[in-house]
């Protein structure tokens, strides 16, 4: 299970101007909203927090509602990073999708307030709202897409500037 230690969450509301910004939530109606909120948590971390750490269970996605994070990884005993977050973005989508262990560490820079989506919530969500949860999924999806075709083309440089594609 994931160890997390949420502080006292907050009350969201499907209306929250924020929401339609996200690209996880853009194009959902307030029913469907309302039904995703309801089946939801959300969590506050304090700046400095590990949210998430490097090969623990995961089996939820969290968007990040305010707030930055840093993804990091360990290697060679030093933290390496990954990415920088920042309201709207999301992270565990790996873990949602496939149950193993989480590929990073994530660290709340400043206070976070995360919107905590399980693999449940989603299953949940499709008998509910069905459309809702495929326009999730749909975004989840490309957002993956376009994360692999980054790393491909980082992939691609190094072997370019290294000269092992002849």
């Amino acid at each position: 299970m994931e160890k997390l230690s949420p502080t006292t969450p907050i009350n969201l509301q499907p209306d929250d101007p924020r929401l339609q910004k996200f690209c996880l939530f853009a194009g959902l109606g307030q029913n469907e909203l309302t039904a995703l909120l309801e089946l939801t948590d959300t969590l506050s971390f304090p700046a400095g927090n590990r949210i998430v750490q490097e090969g623990d269970e995961g089996h939820s996605l969290y968007v990040l509602l305010s707030g930055k994070a840093r993804v990091s990884i360990d290697s060679s005993g030093r933290e390496v990073e990954l990415a920088l977050l920042d309201e709207g973005d999301f992270f565990g989508e790996i873990a949602l999708m496939d149950d193993g262990p989480r590929s990073a560490h994530v660290t709340a820079l400043e206070a976070c307030t995360l919107l905590r989506i399980t693999r449940m919530t989603i299953g949940v969500l499709a008998g509910l709202q069905p459309a809702a949860a495929i326009q999730i999924l749909g975004a989840i999806g490309r957002a993956l897409v376009k994360r692999l075709r980054a790393g491909n083309q980082k992939y691609l440089d190094i072997l370019l500037r290294s000269g092992l594609s002849e």
